[in-house]
């Protein structure tokens, strides 16, 4: 344990070496430069911009300091990457891009391969590679976007915005493994009432059907109603009808969620 923590904290201090070492400018040691508002080029910092547009080959009329107070965008030396000044930005090493919203804000998750805010630190769940997919709904790449991501109960991640839609649309479950997101106890108490009220025909009494339920993944043999089917293991109505018994079932066939 001593030798690998020895060699993490080597790993991360060749990284800060490398960014205040071989990057920066004869003022600043960092990691970033500037694109000037006056002049639309890129310089280590301000001086360097001062240092250039004031020089003695410069035409006197044609001299100036940059108008610090205006900068707008900044470019990520290590990733090439340019962004607004306001955004917060700061560069990940474990995931190799910048990111926006305060280093201080995020931590970096290893097994999950991407950075979280530190509201999710203790109370994610882990899934390796979470953010190196599509979002299951819009289908943009969710590693490198700069749009909010949400980590679902599931551990699977998706634009916020993305979950908000889905709510609207009164979808509740991750479209990827099909697990409800949220607490649903009160929608299935509702349902434990419509289903009550609603009698079936005597000729479906003794009609059983399998169902696989997406919230446990317990597969059960249960009385047919035309509304929905209970699990009988975890009380969820998020099932789905299979084919046969649990050796059998085939996913998709019929979907309550």
């Amino acid at each position: 344990m001593e030798i690998s923590f020895q060699l993490k904290m080597s790993s991360e201090e060749s990284l800060m070496e490398l960014g205040y070492g071989d990057f920066g400018c004869s003022h600043y040691r960092r990691r970033c430069k500037i694109r000037t508002p006056c002049c639309d080029e890129i310089f280590g910092c301000r001086h360097c911009h001062n240092e250039s547009k004031n020089s003695m080959e410069v035409d006197p009329r044609h001299r100036h300091d940059v108008p610090r107070h205006e900068l707008k965008r900044v470019i990520c030396s290590l990733c090439a990457t340019e962004q607004d000044v306001s955004k917060n930005q700061y560069h990940c090493n474990e995931c190799g891009i910048c990111r926006t919203g305060g280093g201080e804000n995020f931590f970096h998750c290893s097994k999950c391969g991407c950075c979280y805010s530190n509201l999710l630190k203790d109370s994610h769940k882990c899934v390796e590679r979470a953010m190196h997919h599509n979002c299951p709904v819009c289908f943009e790449f969710l590693f490198d976007t700069t749009r909010d991501i949400t980590v679902l109960r599931c551990g699977h991640t998706i634009h916020l915005e993305c979950v908000k839609e889905m709510e609207r649309h009164f979808r509740y479950s991750c479209p990827i493994c099909l697990k409800s997101y949220c607490d649903m106890s009160q929608v299935w108490e509702k349902l434990d009432q419509e289903v009550a009220s609603t009698p079936m025909p005597q000729m479906y009494d003794n009609k059983m059907v399998w169902i696989l339920c997406n919230d446990c993944g317990e597969s059960s043999e249960v009385n047919f109603h035309v509304l929905a089917h209970k699990c009988p293991n975890c009380n969820s109505y998020n099932t789905r009808k299979t084919r046969g018994g649990p050796a059998s079932y085939s996913p998709g066939i019929s979907q309550m969620m």
